[in-house]
Order: C-alpha cells, then sequence, then structure tokens
C-alpha cells in the first residue's frame, strides 16, 4: 500500500540498542542495530526502496538519532504519539504486541493518516524542549521531596531532604537562566515569546513552555490548537441521550503549565479574560469549567496573535457588552 500522497512510507519502532523497520508497500522488514553504521544501513536500505518518509513513535529520546540521520539524508522524518498508533491498532484488530509488529502498525497508521501537518525539523526548539522537560523533573521530584516532608522523620532524614530541595532549586535557577538565554539567542523563539509575554497573565516560564511544546500555533485553527492543548470538549451523545462534555487528550505537561497561569489571567491579571471568567460563572458554570474555557479562547487568542504576528492588543479582544438601555427624554 502507498501513502495517500504517493510516496512510499516505512514505519520504524524504536528500541534503545536497535530498531524495527517496516515498508508496507513492498512487503519488506529490516532490523539495524541502534549504532552509526546501523543508521548509514538502514539509510541505505530504505533509498534502495526510495522512500519518502519514516515515520516513528516518541521513545524517550533514543529516537532523536535516528531522525537526525534520516533528516540529514534528506529523508522526512515524522515523530507520532505512540498511544495514538496503539489505538489505530487495537481498532485494526491487532491486539498481538512485538517489535516487528509496531514497525508495520506504525507504517500503516502513517499510510492512514497523512493529514497531519509536518514540522521542520528545528535544532533549536529541539534543545529547548530538553531543557524544559529537565527543568519540570526537577520541579516534579521537588514536589515530591515536600510532600514526604510532611510527615514525621528521623533529623538526618529531615536534613538530607532540605539539601535536596536547596540543590534542586538552584538548578532549577540555572536551567531558567539556560531557557531565557536559549530562546534569545534563536531569532524565530525569542520572536513567538515576545508575542506570548505581551499577553498580561503569561509570563516567561509559561512562554517557554508553550514555545518547546506548542510548535503547531499560529498553523492551525483555533479548534485544533485546543485540542492539541488538551482544552477542548469532545461530545458524549448517543440517540437522543446528550451526555455531559469532556476534556481530553492533548499534552499534559503543557496543559498543567498553561491551567496555572491562565488561574491567574482569569482571577488577576488579565482584565479581557477575567470578564470572561466572571460572565461565565454568573451564568452558573462551575469555576473549573469556566477556567477550562478561558484556556480554549487564550489558546485561541494565542494562537491567532502568533498567526498575524501581532502582540497583545486588548480591544481586539474584550467582550462585547449588552448595551445599556437609554433614560427616555423628559418633558419640561
Amino acid at each position: 500500500m502507498m501513502a495517500q500522497n504517493g510516496g512510499v512510507v516505512v514505519g520504524i519502532d524504536v528500541a534503545k540498542d536497535k530498531v524495527d523497520a517496516c515498508i508496507r508497500a513492498v512487503s519488506q522488514r529490516q532490523t539495524f542495530p541502534s549504532t552509526a553504521e546501523g543508521r548509514r544501513g538502514l539509510i541505505r536500505w530504505l533509498r534502495k526502496y526510495k522512500v519518502a518518509k519514516a515515520v516513528m513513535e516518541a521513545s524517550g529520546g533514543y529516537e532523536r538519532e535516528w531522525a537526525k540521520a534520516l533528516r540529514q539524508a534528506d529523508i522526512e522524518a515524522r515523530i507520532v504519539d505512540p498511544k495514538r498508533v496503539r489505538d489505530f491498532a487495537r481498532s485494526a484488530g491487532q491486539l498481538a504486541k512485538n517489535d516487528a509488529i509496531d514497525a508495520e502498525m506504525i507504517a500503516w497508521f502513517a499510510e492512514t493518516f497523512t493529514d497531519a501537518p509536518d514540522q521542520a525539523h528545528d535544532t533549536a526548539r529541539e534543545n529547548l524542549v530538553q531543557v524544559v522537560k529537565a527543568r519540570q523533573s526537577l520541579l516534579d521530584l521537588q514536589t515530591s521531596l515536600k510532600n514526604r516532608g510532611e510527615h514525621a522523620a528521623p533529623k538526618i532524614v529531615q536534613q538530607m531532604q532540605a539539601r535536596l530541595l536547596k540543590q534542586i532549586a538552584d538548578e532549577v535557577a540555572k536551567l531558567e537562566v539556560a531557557i531565557a538565554a536559549m530562546i534569545k539567542a534563536a531569532p524565530h523563539l525569542a520572536e513567538l515569546a515576545e508575542i506570548i509575554e505581551s499577553v498580561p497573565g503569561l509570563g516567561k516560564i509559561t512562554s517557554a513552555g508553550l514555545v518547546a511544546a506548542m510548535p503547531e500555533l499560529g498553523q492551525v485553527s483555533n479548534r485544533i490548537a485546543a485540542a492539541l492543548l488538551g482544552a477542548a470538549p469532545y461530545d458524549d451523545d448517543s440517540g437522543k441521550r446528550r451526555g455531559d462534555r469532556h476534556v481530553k487528550g492533548g499534552r499534559r505537561k503543557v496543559r498543567n503549565l498553561f491551567y496555572m497561569a491562565c488561574l491567574g489571567a482569569a482571577t488577576r491579571h488579565n482584565p479581557v479574560i477575567i470578564a470572561f471568567y466572571d460572565r461565565l460563572i454568573a451564568k452558573g458554570k462551575e469555576p473549573k469549567v469556566a477556567l477550562t474555557a478561558c484556556m480554549r479562547k487564550l489558546i485561541g487568542i494565542l494562537n491567532t496573535m502568533i498567526a498575524r504576528r501581532q502582540k497583545w492588543d486588548a480591544r481586539r479582544y474584550e467582550l462585547s457588552e449588552p448595551a445599556r438601555p437609554q433614560p427616555s427624554a423628559c418633558t419640561a
């Protein structure tokens, strides 16, 4: 089977020490070791069958060197969400799972879903993503240690936890300095950050998270931007039943980061979002439902701003209030 755009696609299942590759168009499978020679062998094999696109799952970073080698060989490399591929395999009735089967499922998935926009490889953004993730990992560890500190423990354990918390705080501060420097050094990232930070309530950390984790901003519709964030409501209807709408999916880490920023924007910092939030509460919406709607509205505003390369202008996005009735004229 060929991809819908006519190009030959290879599905690659990445492991720590090897990859399994499958080209469904010519019923070919091959395994290559995770070495420089293995990557060269994969490229020679793909060129033999005129492969135009290679698709692999995100595999904890093991996919990066393979994607880099493919791009250097002028073969398009696309990294997809493993959960989507697994759900696709189940929907196709493929319950068995091993490396060879996974490679075939990835190829089949890529041939079926060709409409997703591919992002051009961006080394500066890729490096930023890794530093942003490292910072978040330290914050997760910090939270875990603080939670443990709430329970009684021997003095030596308390001292150890205090030292670790101080060291983590120092490392987080260093990473934040590095993140700011990385964004400043890349003009295209600096431009995006400047646009995002022009919005009242969104600071440098939120900006860095969005720049790193949502490269699609400004290139997709507002609905897709909300879905990528994980703030889009999905129907749950069947026949005459109308179920509650729920948000699901999306990018959890950046959604959590954006949630906290939006909480501040909706309650303290951003008059436009405050007005929107207050109007929803006045209509009887639960605070969390109203805040999710604020996230959806704000990510849509950001998506539009980036597409237009415009900074924040409250007049463009303020709510139109209903006209107040005018007093009738008095006669003498």
